[in-house]
């Protein structure tokens, strides 16, 4: 009997590629009925009952017992506790990672800005930091202090005034890592609750948690569907989906190496999605039997298994511009070029999240310390989103002054306009203005 393959293989110049490659990338982001009416549900309560609501469904949801809301908020004390727990190495890298985000980040703050036309008018935008943002964090045994450090730091840098966090511990498991990176990174509030009744709270404020104005952090399918919901509300990043990696190799580079980047997604959850395009079909099969080797060392090797068997594959192409034009169609979150000269490739890359260069720029030092932001437009989304930064947290006023002059001529122009939409009181309020001869 043939044993079944790890990875399945496909061929970018078959005649059925397209529809194939169609079903490989579908996945459905939005949340089924069942899953909808009980984010509705819960967020009514929460508008209704607020922190008494919050509190009954953190009993029974996380299994933690708390006799008043002053329980699940957590002192700024507690984090800096956390921060002395855990070991030198760990805040050393921590630290490390902090500091390259933030010089990152400041390169993407955005100025207020303005300019004088001839007639006087002084036209502009004025960019301010939104007040207040609300941070969502995945907690229990889940470590992902890099999540503290990729959406608060943002945040932070924007001039955001006060930065509010929440993170489920379920039974009451805190991660000192997670709130160690909150110290690091300036958050300013920490509530120790989950799920979508902590969207619910942040969008709507209770008696505890203030309502904040834009919501960003990764979740399951109840915080995503809860962000989905609650939008307008608030602003939200975006809604995620599962993790992605597309390499482009032009079949030099060693194949274990490829294979185990194509796992640093595939380990995430089952629905990760790891894809390789190479020219190269003796490559392709140099890298599957790597994958067959190392599948069993790794210790998520369930899930990276059949997220590798289920969503990935190792595509071949005719050539590296074949390759450009099939990423561009798939648009991931994560691509790597691993490639002699990734700079011939770059300009003709129009839709990727993020792009690694070169054979030494593994994807997994994007997701902690190189220092651009790891959340990331999913699902193709990259043809139309940008990953977070600053500017998600800065809002922008347009500036508009005239002179008696520039008003008497702009409102000549405007009178003809707003009349020719029948609004009448638009043409007479720039008639007003018009200076008579």
């Amino acid at each position: 009997m043939s044993k079944i393959p790890a990875v399945r293989r496909m061929n970018a110049d078959d005649a059925n590629f397209s529809a194939e490659l169609d079903q490989l990338l579908s996945w459905e982001s939005v949340s089924d009925a069942g899953v909808n009416q009980a984010v509705i549900d819960i967020i009514a309560q929460v508008r209704s009952r607020g922190d008494a609501a919050v509190l009954d469904f953190t009993r029974q949801f996380d299994g933690l017992e708390a006799a008043d809301f002053s329980q699940l908020e957590l002192p700024q004390e507690r984090l800096q506790q956390a921060l002395q727990n855990i070991s030198p190495e760990q805040r050393s890298a921590l630290e490390t990672a902090a500091e390259r985000v933030r010089r990152y980040h400041e390169h993407q703050r955005q100025d207020s800005w303005r300019y004088t036309d001839p007639d006087g008018t002084m036209l502009g935008q004025q960019v301010t930091a939104i007040d207040r943002a609300g941070i969502y964090v995945p907690g229990g045994k889940a470590t992902y202090p890099s999540s503290v450090l990729m959406n608060a730091i943002p945040a932070k840098v924007a001039g955001v005034q006060e930065i509010i966090m929440v993170v489920p511990t379920p039974r009451g498991e805190i991660n000192e890592m997670v709130l160690a990176a909150a110290a690091i990174a300036g958050v300013d509030r920490v509530f120790t609750i989950g799920g979508a009744q902590a969207v619910a709270a942040l969008a709507y404020g209770t008696e505890s948690v203030p309502a904040v104005d834009k919501i960003v952090g990764p979740g399951n399918i109840y915080v995503a569907t809860a962000k989905q919901l609650v939008f307008g509300r608030v602003g939200i990043d975006m809604i995620a989906g599962p993790s992605e990696i597309l390499v482009v190799c032009d079949g030099q580079t060693d194949p274990d190496w490829i294979a185990m980047d194509l796992f640093s997604q595939a380990e995430h959850d089952q629905d990760a999605q790891s894809i390789l395009l190479s020219p190269d079909a003796e490559f392709l099969d140099r890298v599957a039997a790597s994958i067959e080797r190392l599948l069993p060392t790794l210790e998520r090797e369930e899930i990276a298994r059949i997220s590798m068997a289920e969503r990935g594959a190792l595509i071949q192409v005719r050539d590296l511009d074949h390759a450009v034009e099939v990423a561009n169609r798939i648009a991931p979150e994560h691509l790597e070029l691993s490639v002699e000269d990734p700079e011939a490739l770059l300009p003709r890359i129009r839709h990727a999240g993020a792009i690694f260069m070169g054979r030494y720029t593994a994807e997994a030092l994007g997701d902690y310390c190189a220092g651009p932001n790891h959340v990331l437009p999913t699902s193709g989304t990259a043809r139309f989103f940008s990953p977070l930064g600053v500017y998600d947290f800065q809002k922008r006023s347009s500036i508009i002054y005239c002179t008696p002059e520039g008003a008497s001529e702009l409102g000549k122009v405007a009178s003809v306009l707003a009349r020719g939409e029948s609004l009448t009181a638009h043409a007479k309020s720039a008639e007003y203005r018009i200076i008579k001869d």
